[in-house]
């Protein structure tokens, strides 16, 4: 078939790279120049199944009205009149059960354990190069509280397959020098060996190249603005480039426009329950290699990713639900920051650090639409969240599997199949 992907984040171009494997022909439509200059562009760096404890969980709502007050919060709500914001805040909440948690959490780990498998196959069949590291990742807590709350879900995650160690703070210094600055205020930690780390960008980009190179066509810098249809097909998507209008036609279509999936599915009268929740990162150049760490790294009490990427230091996390405004709080960026310092003073040149935010399309349960639409040649392969990057490859190759009529390899609740 001809099949047309809507979007040329990591999500997008791991769709149209496993699709054009199976023989299709494949187009993607992105109002980028390039690949992965959106979410993709400068986000936490982690391969990260064990990072799988939903948002949506018992302990959320007590915290996320004691941080209404906090500006540098890591989970911000900015009420506004925004109806799909209040819609998503009342399913966030229905999610926050322990039963939803714990079968949330299971759809996630379940996911990331294929999507980590497909990644490393990617890897070992392209040879893409992006500041990969296989070291693992280390969640550190300095809140006792905090820790205690973990011991649960990492349970729940080793029977399910996800190596996730108890361990304490002199095991987490041995593994990760680096935080033998703040050893006396770790309340212990947990490792997961097999996760790893990598810049998204850059894998994001050099997969395009590999996929271009295979015969997809990229249309860059081309605007999406709708779609024709009948009542139950998708028949072009009406497209805005270089001043050009352009009717793009195929025999099948694939959303994978992040938090923008929603807006646009609206104009079918599809329904997606997914809401921006922008993220912020920095990203620094190191000072001291032998006080940076190596092992990528995650502080759960203030909700922060550290990935190690070359010479380079960066630092991704919080969220904050405030429409689709990508404007920089510099609150929350110094806040982030000051963090990072006080956990390794001499790891980076912290006055030296470059900040971004992205907009993560996140679901109330933190899971992915992935699966067909209501629409009969219309498919959907969005709303990842903060781990877009972690279920990229998974996704991808189970929407193929979907489109080309297979049940995929994973145990996952896809949509309408």
């Amino acid at each position: 078939m001809h099949i047309l992907v809507l979007g040329a984040g990591v999500v997008g171009v791991t769709t149209a790279w496993f699709l054009r494997k199976q023989g299709h022909e494949v187009t993607v439509v992105d109002r980028q120049s390039k690949a992965g200059l959106e979410t993709s562009y400068a986000n936490g760096g982690q391969i990260s199944v064990s990072h799988a404890q939903p948002w949506a969980n018992p302990s959320a709502p007590l915290k996320i009205l004691r941080w209404l007050t906090q500006p540098d919060a890591p989970l911000l709500f900015r009420p506004s009149l925004d109806p799909a914001q209040w819609r998503w805040g009342l399913s966030f909440l229905m999610q926050c059960t322990s039963a939803r948690a714990a079968h949330n959490l299971r759809q996630i780990v379940n996911l990331g354990t294929y999507s980590r498998n497909q990644l490393q196959a990617v890897r070992q069949e392209t040879g893409i190069e992006y500041d990969q590291l296989e070291k693992g990742i280390l969640h550190f807590y300095t809140n006792p509280k905090e820790f205690e709350g973990a011991l649960e879900p990492a349970r729940l995650m080793r029977e399910l397959g996800c190596d996730r160690q108890v361990i304490d703070a002199a095991r987490a210094v041995e593994l990760e020098p680096a935080l033998a600055p703040i050893r006396e205020r770790i309340a212990g930690a947990t490792y997961t060996s097999e996760d790893e780390s990598g810049d998204a960008r850059k894998f994001t980009q050099g997969l395009a190249r590999k996929a271009e190179e295979a015969g997809v066509t990229f249309l860059y810098g081309t605007e999406i603005l709708g779609f024709d249809r009948t009542r139950d097909r998708i028949l072009g998507v009406q497209t805005l480039r270089e001043g050009h209008h352009e009717m793009l036609r195929a025999d099948a279509y694939v959303l994978s426009l992040g938090s923008f999936s929603a807006v646009l599915a609206r104009k079918l009268g599809l329904f997606l329950n997914i809401y921006p929740a922008k993220g912020y990162s920095i990203t620094v150049p190191v000072k001291n290699e032998d006080a940076a760490f190596k092992v990528s790294l995650t502080d759960d009490e203030y909700k922060l990713v550290f990935s190690r990427l070359g010479d380079r230091i960066r630092v991704a996390g919080t969220a904050e639900l405030s429409g689709y405004s990508r404007n920089l709080d510099y609150t929350r960026c110094r806040a982030i920051v000051r963090r990072t310092a006080e956990v390794m003073p001499d790891a980076a040149y912290w006055d030296k650090a470059e900040f971004w935010s992205g907009l993560r399309p996140a679901t109330p349960s933190n899971v992915p639409y992935i699966g067909k639409s209501h629409f009969g040649n219309l498919y959907l392969n969005t709303g990842h969240g903060t781990l877009g990057w972690t279920h990229s490859c998974g996704s991808a190759a189970a929407i193929t599997d979907i489109i080309s009529g297979r049940r995929p390899d994973v145990d996952f609740s896809f949509i309408g199949f």
